[in-house]
């Protein structure tokens, strides 16, 4: 980070990135009075900050015992991909009815621009510095399919769980390999064609589909 002092909005959405990305290793414990002289601010921001990210379940937060990173477990991602099947659903769902041609467009544009970053991940072997811009076009393309949902808390609460679900991601798995993002490209085809063709049915198994190996294996796996 460069020495010139950051606004508390920068801080953030930096520390965020770095939370879903692996730039702190799950449990790392997150120290004001070390990270204010990166950002170049007080450690009273940093703290609030962080105070921040722990509302959205990306940093945990003891008194006495200060911050640190989320732990990851497979079964807590198993909980979260749950909710998150959940809720995708039903703002899936909803968006179909209401949106019309435009938001049909922006859900194909954002599947265009994350289809063409899997099948470019799909032929390298070495995906993990790049997890950050798949990352984030991941959730352009599953926010813009919850766009026309019309329920501002849906589309919030799915925010904070898919970030909460990224960072258990990021955290539990060392590499994902070319196989990983052959499969994916399938599954974001699904939903998109499932979506277009106003098939709620459809729709529906896509998502759940989407989300199966993350929900299904790894229930069994804490058994």
């Amino acid at each position: 980070m460069p020495d010139t002092r950051l606004g508390t909005p920068e801080i953030y959405a930096d520390l965020q990135h770095r939370l879903l990305t692996g730039g702190f290793a799950p449990g790392a414990k997150l120290m004001p009075s070390a990270l204010h002289t990166e950002y170049g601010c007080s450690a009273n921001t940093v703290r609030d900050v962080l105070l921040q990210l722990s509302k959205i379940g990306l940093v945990e937060f003891e008194i006495q015992r200060g911050f640190r990173a989320r732990n990851v477990s497979i079964q807590k991602r198993a909980e979260i991909a749950r909710f998150r099947v959940l809720l995708e659903q039903e703002g899936a769902v909803a968006s179909m009815c209401n949106g019309g041609l435009e938001w049909e467009s922006a859900l194909a544009a954002a599947h265009h621009r994350l289809m063409h970053i899997e099948k470019q991940f799909a032929r390298t072997q070495d995906t993990i510095p790049f997890v950050g811009i798949w990352s984030d076009a991941e959730l352009a393309f599953h926010r813009t399919l919850l766009s026309e949902c019309r329920l501002p808390p849906l589309q919030e609460t799915f925010d904070n769980v898919y970030m909460q679900f990224r960072q258990q991601m990021v955290g539990l798995e060392s590499n994902c390999v070319p196989s990983y993002f052959h499969r994916i490209i399938q599954e974001h085809q699904a939903i998109v064609d499932a979506a277009t063709a106003k098939d709620e049915a459809a729709l529906r198994s896509a998502i759940q589909n989407h989300q199966a190996r993350h929900t299904e294996r790894d229930v069994s796996a804490t058994r």
